[in-house]
């Protein structure tokens, strides 16, 4: 799985779009191995962006959760003090 794929859902404010196609993007870019497609591929990787941003758009706008929204300045700065523990 992408590390750098972030949780988007649950957040208020709630995920922006370029959020959801910078996530679709890197899953692409995990899937098809490449960071920047040929000439030749760049029509089907744009294509499987634009369909995956569709999908995670449609996913999220779908879901129901009963727990409290999660802050993102919050979660945020647990995710730093995470990273400074293992870090140091």
């Amino acid at each position: 799985m992408c590390r750098n794929i972030k949780t988007l859902f649950n957040f208020e404010p709630p995920a922006t779009e370029d959020e959801i196609h910078a996530s679709a993007l890197q899953f692409v870019r995990k899937l098809s191995g490449f960071n920047a497609p040929s000439k030749a591929n760049e029509e089907a990787f744009n294509r499987a962006v634009a369909e995956v941003s569709a999908s995670a758009h449609k996913l999220l706008t779908s879901l129901h959760i009963h727990a409290p929204t999660r802050d993102r300045e919050v979660e945020a700065e647990k995710a730093r003090e995470r990273s400074r523990a293992r870090f140091g």
